[in-house]
């Protein structure tokens, strides 16, 4: 395989400071030579360009930076595009969440319809009418199902996936607005009671259902917050109760195993909050075990 990383630091869509480093934190933790290990090609595009806050103000109070991560995102769509048409599996490391609609904007772009897992502790299902925050790193999933205004625009298609082929894996903390939006939906939830009941492997096996199914490829999205923090304390919006450190691991296995999943996000490491890069390095192994590591 084929793989090309790219960075996008933007740390726009939250409010806490770090997470814009996290490409390097991630790069740090020998993530290259992880994948080489595996017998891939590997490229490092390094980053795109993402303005710093301190240069910008927010604006609006309900969609804070939203020009500026538009800008980001739509540079980053092009990016993963190009990745995407040379055959090549797009790894993009965030920055904040919000880089999705741009890493899923540029798959649409260059494959064209597709599935999504979106792994998460959260839904990110808000809107800039229903955020009681403002801020975009809980709107991406909204966005590119074709909610949310301006932000479902990026990359000139809307929807970029079709609700119905999206899953949902991990949530456990969900605004009380923003449940009543996934249950109206058509996406596909699983929460971590449905892991804690029914298992992560099958909770796995129907996500890609879900998302493949009759699709050719699948697009990843791993917010590292879906990890318990006793595992990843580098994260902005930590919930206990998360994933183990092996259930994520078998989550990323089964997403390599399916065979599907042909590009990937690993978002929301932040080193300023972090213990010693230990997301960071967690982030750059569930990376290689989405690419194919597996113990034996």
């Amino acid at each position: 395989m084929n793989v090309t990383i790219i960075g996008a630091p933007v740390d726009l869509g939250q409010q806490r400071r770090g997470v814009d480093m996290g490409p390097s934190a991630i790069r740090a933790a020998a993530l290259n030579s992880q994948i080489k290990a595996l017998g891939h090609k590997v490229e490092d595009a390094g980053n795109i360009f993402a303005p710093e806050k301190e240069q910008r103000s927010p604006r609006s109070k309900s969609a804070r930076y939203q020009r500026e991560i538009i800008d980001a995102c739509e540079v980053l769509a092009k990016e993963v595009a190009k990745i995407c048409q040379r055959d090549r599996f797009p790894v993009v490391l965030g920055g904040d969440h919000s880089i999705a609609m741009g890493s899923i904007a540029g798959v649409t772009q260059a494959r064209g319809e597709h599935g999504l897992v979106w792994i998460d502790a959260h839904a990110d299902f808000n809107t800039p009418e229903t955020s009681p925050s403002g801020n975009i790193h809980g709107m991406p999933l909204a966005a590119v199902c074709g909610r949310g205004g301006t932000l479902a625009e990026i990359g000139g298609i809307t929807p970029k996936v079709r609700e119905e082929k999206v899953a949902l894996v991990g949530i456990r903390d969900v605004d009380a607005n923003e449940a009543e939006l996934v249950n109206d939906s058509r996406i596909t939830a699983f929460t971590m009671r449905d892991i804690d009941e029914r298992g992560m492997r099958r909770v796995m096996e129907d996500a890609l259902q879900v998302a493949g199914g009759s699709m050719k490829h699948v697009h990843a999205s791993f917010d590292i917050d879906a990890v318990d923090p006793r595992w990843a304390p580098g994260s902005g919006t930590l919930v206990d109760g998360g994933l183990s450190y092996r259930e994520a691991h078998l989550a990323c296995e089964i997403l390599s195993d399916s065979g599907l999943v042909k590009s990937l996000d690993m978002v929301e490491v932040n080193p300023l909050l972090d213990e010693g890069n230990k997301t960071g390095k967690l982030a750059a192994k569930l990376v290689a075990s989405a690419l194919g590591k597996s113990i034996l």
